[in-house]
């Protein structure tokens, strides 16, 4: 076996060619005939190379990744049959296409501009993803990456991955990630997500109404189907609701460019959005259409439900709109649709939001103004029917807001009651008035002292020491327990136990005065009174009112001035004082002391008015006084 090769042939043998030049004759290697001959050092310069060209090129036709080489014009030099795969086409009828059309690099401006910096080597990289349509008619996703080859070959490596399947996932667990797994609609943020971009400027300023809105409503009731019924039947009504919501969508969407966008925004909630609406009528038109989707009953495998639903339904420009503005307003609306009794839509208002608002607005500062001295007191006298004079005045607090003026007790007293902070002003009320009622009594000596009558709140009983708060301001102040008159309102008072009834019994025994305002409105349990540390009522300006005949118009009833005086009468017999209130005319003040009312309080004396003004009316007849 001298001279043979029994394993496998060197690296060497594979990349050389098997006979070498010497002084221009090839001389074979007689001491190894059977081995491929080496080259020595007068081999050819360029025998290497185009050998390692023919390799080079072997790989590239034979790789798996798809590759094609580009001039610097942009032409493609060849490209593998593994590119052309991709395009459905044989890799070499590639060559001297134009690259960018095939990979349609062209149709975005900053690919096309990063391209062309690769081209010229002004960028070392470009990385990009496309969409590529496949000749028998599937679609491509496809990683482009485009990179300069070595300075001297003046030409790029462009080179694609089919992302395909790994697309395809995305896309699905996007669709899992934006959809509701309940309704199968979208979700809170699919559905947020389309309204962001329908507010951008691009998408309503090239073209279209320029207007968007937005029915948003909640299932009435749906929280007893899943407490009864339990949460597979309410997930099943849920689907069945989504279904009627779609087909109100595709039909309210008919002949238009698109139909509403219909979502599922969490719980028993959903949304229906519409891009360039035109006007406010196709919304209320699509509200109707979903309340009347809804009114059917549901069958749900042999079970049926009924149920209904409340819509908030706001339209706008969209210019200026934010999704947190439409939001807010929706969700506003919707409470609206829900105070008005449900099963019904309700047009977003800016009157009725800007009052909402302005409540929002003062009861976030209604405790900085206690802090402040923004409040102040006014004082409606109370006078004796009998001789017109002055008895006493009730303190009537205001709001000096410095956004919105003066403002009357009904616009925050029922806020200070909410958050509790009626505590702080009714404390100051109290202080405030106590100290003007002394100060009269000081100012005028030689009239008879008049008494300060003051509201309380019910809170003001439970959350406070109210005993231990007159009690420290009387004695601060100098007033005489007799002079200060506390009112409740009769629901209060009607039915008191415990605590409340202990408090009125306790401020009764140290002198102070209890009435009961606005009496006749409640319970009007007058039995009830004499187990009562009552001492006064007044009457509710309800009752007063049928007593404003003057000869003109319709006579009143004669009923009304038979259960105000048999009021009266049980009143006296039980030792209660009687106060009229919202007296207007004379005839009004004639009549109520006709059938013996105490004091009477309203215009026909006076409005409430600074205490100044309460200092000239005493002494005087201020029935006189206008």
């Amino acid at each position: 076996m001298s001279g043979t090769s029994e394993g496998p042939a060197p690296a060497a043998d594979l990349i050389r060619p098997a006979v070498t030049e010497s002084n221009g004759e090839a001389s074979p290697r007689t001491d190894f005939p059977d081995s491929t001959e080496f080259p020595d050092s007068h081999e050819s310069p360029g025998s290497l190379e185009s050998l390692e060209d023919g390799l080079l090129g072997s790989a590239f036709s034979a790789a798996p990744l798809a590759m094609a080489v580009v001039d610097r014009d942009g032409l493609v030099v060849s490209a593998n049959d593994t590119f052309g795969a991709l395009l459905g086409k044989a890799g070499a009828a590639l060559t001297g296409l134009v690259a960018a059309d095939l990979m349609d690099l062209k149709s975005e401006a900053r690919t096309w501009h990063a391209y062309r910096e690769v081209l010229r080597g002004r960028q070392a990289k470009l990385s990009c993803t496309r969409r590529v349509k496949h000749p028998d008619g599937h679609v491509l996703w496809v990683q482009v990456t485009v990179a300069p080859l070595p300075a001297e070959e003046h030409s790029v490596l462009l080179s694609l991955t089919d992302i395909s399947a790994r697309r395809e996932l995305q896309a699905r667990l996007r669709h899992l990630e934006m959809h509701d797994p309940v309704t199968r609609l979208p979700n809170r943020t699919l559905f947020f997500e389309r309204l962001s971009a329908a507010l951008e400027a691009e998408s309503y300023e090239q073209g279209g109404t320029g207007r968007i809105g937005l029915c948003y409503l909640d299932l009435d009731g749906f929280k007893a189907v899943n407490d009864t019924l339990g949460h597979r039947v309410g997930d099943r009504l849920l689907a069945a609701v989504a279904e009627r919501l779609t087909r109100c969508a595709d039909e309210a969407g008919y002949a238009r460019a698109s139909s509403p966008l219909v979502a599922r925004l969490g719980g028993d909630e959903f949304a229906l959005l519409v891009e360039d609406s035109t006007g406010t009528d196709q919304l209320a038109d699509l509200a109707e259409s979903v309340l009347k989707a809804l009114q059917a009953p549901f069958d749900l495998s042999g079970q049926r439900l009924s149920l209904s639903a409340s819509i908030g339904v706001v339209e706008r420009h969209a210019s200026g709109t934010t999704a947190t503005g439409l939001m807010q307003a929706a969700d506003t609306t919707l409470y609206w649709a829900k105070a008005d009794g449900k099963s019904r839509w309700t047009l977003f208002d800016p009157e009725r939001n800007a009052h909402r608002m302005t409540r929002q607005a003062l009861a976030s500062t209604l405790r900085p103004a206690i802090e402040r001295g923004e409040f102040t007191l006014e004082y409606q006298p109370l006078v004796g029917m009998e001789n017109g004079r002055l008895r006493g005045v009730e303190a009537l607090v205001r709001w000096n807001h410095p956004q919105f003026g003066m403002l009357t007790p009904n616009r925050f007293i029922g806020l200070a009651e909410e958050d509790g902070s009626i505590v702080q002003l009714g404390r100051w009320v109290l202080v405030t008035a106590c100290r003007q009622a002394r100060r009269w009594q000081l100012d005028h000596p030689d009239e008879p002292p008049i008494f300060v009558s003051v509201n309380v709140a019910v809170r003001q009983v439970w959350d406070s020491d109210l005993v231990a708060d007159v009690a420290k301001t009387l004695a601060e102040t100098g007033l005489a327990p007799r002079l200060l008159q506390l009112e409740l309102t009769e629901s209060a008072v009607m039915g008191s136990a415990g605590r409340p009834l202990q408090t009125l019994q306790a401020l009764s025994d140290m002198g102070v005065h209890i009435a009961i305002d606005d009496f006749g409105t409640g319970y009007s349990n007058l039995a009830y009174l004499s187990r009562l540390p009552v001492s006064v009522l007044k009457l509710d300006g309800s009752f007063v009112r049928g007593f404003q005949y003057e000869g003109e118009g319709v006579p009143p009833n004669p009923a009304d001035e038979v259960i105000v005086e048999a009021m009266i009468q049980l009143a006296h017999r039980l030792g209660l004082s009687v106060t009229a209130e919202c007296v207007e005319t004379s005839a009004q003040a004639a009549r109520l002391r006709r059938i013996g009312c105490d004091t009477g309080q309203g215009w026909l004396y006076s409005r409430p008015v600074a205490p100044d003004r309460i200092s000239e009316l005493l002494g005087t007849k201020a029935c006189q006084q206008t």
